[in-house]
């Protein structure tokens, strides 16, 4: 399960009452996968996960493989406590997903051999390849990095941490070990384009793009400018849309998955608010996010 492209995390659409919209999930997803999505993480952080039961998650993910029919792959997230990800991983597999996100232990800060032991007690839920998500709770040494990608099922690991020398080590540290050499790094900080370019230099290309939920028009013109090394635009679009748009997101907890949810209602697909314990944008900040939509999207020139 190779990625390329920008990775889409879509956003989780609830009805008026509340109630998981599968029908908006899939229009959502469809359009993403349409627009050159590299591939689908359904159910994860953007997707409202810490909010979603385990019967949504495992809806979510069939809503996800039934829309993009094979084109492009379909991952859905885990975590939390071991018991409850293996249920999860159990049911993301028998949805028909392509792998699993595997997302921190609940709570606890535990020793970096009891990471290894969650990681191992998770991935033998199901057969599918899992990418482990460094945040939060699980913070990895290089030597512990190491020892989870040379699991068996495990084929990546994406960062949310954010410290680069912590990660460039990691990164060593993995290709040091044989075998490894289809393993995948991901950098997996909100609004992950303002630290790609460094993340790129220590040998981690692929990450997740929330503004692609909402902008595909922008995410793909700012991944085309990376990969071309077109420093002006990349300039502009960090200056201009994506400095601007991480300051608005700072402002308020939980912005970074309610600014995104806003953002596709903004460009016409209705997905309802976001759950408890996050809180919808108030008017003056969606205000300003349509203000920076538009002017991303004049910058790329759509």
């Amino acid at each position: 399960m190779k990625f390329q492209g920008v990775l889409f995390f879509p956003v989780t659409p609830f009805a008026a009452d509340g109630s998981l919209d599968e029908e908006r999930l899939a229009q959502h997803i469809d359009s993403g996968v349409a627009a050159g999505a590299g591939g689908v993480f359904v159910a994860c952080g953007t997707g409202e996960f810490h909010a979603l039961t385990p019967d949504e998650i495992e809806r979510a993910t069939r809503v996800a493989v039934e829309t993009t029919a094979g084109r492009v792959p379909v991952l859905a997230a885990a975590g939390g406590p071991t018991p409850v990800a293996r249920d999860q991983a159990a049911r993301v597999a028998r949805a028909g997903a392509d792998g699993i996100l595997l997302l921190p232990p609940y709570l606890v800060t535990a020793p970096q051999q009891g990471l290894v032991r969650y990681v191992e007690e998770v991935t033998a839920a199901s057969e599918l390849p899992v990418i482990f998500y460094q945040r939060g709770t699980a913070r990895l040494t290089e030597a512990t990095a190491a020892e989870i990608a040379a699991l068996p099922r495990v084929v990546g690991l994406k960062d949310g941490l954010g410290d680069i020398e912590r990660m460039h080590r990691i990164v060593r540290a993995v290709r040091a070990v044989p075998g490894t050499e289809d393993f995948q790094f991901f950098n997996g900080l909100p609004t992950a384009e303002m630290t790609a370019p460094a993340y790129q230099g220590i040998g981690v290309p692929l990450y997740s793009s929330a503004v692609f939920a909402f902008a595909p028009e922008i995410a793909l013109a700012f991944h085309r400018a990376l990969a071309a090394g077109d420093r002006p635009l990349l300039d502009t679009l960090l200056d201009e849309f994506y400095g601007p748009l991480v300051q608005l997101r700072d402002e308020v907890p939980g912005y970074a998955v309610a600014l995104v949810k806003a953002g596709v209602a903004l460009r016409g697909l209705d997905v309802g608010g976001v759950r408890a314990p996050l809180v919808d944008p108030a008017p003056e900040h969606i205000a300003r996010l349509s203000k920076l939509i538009d002017h991303g999207l004049e910058v790329v020139g759509t």
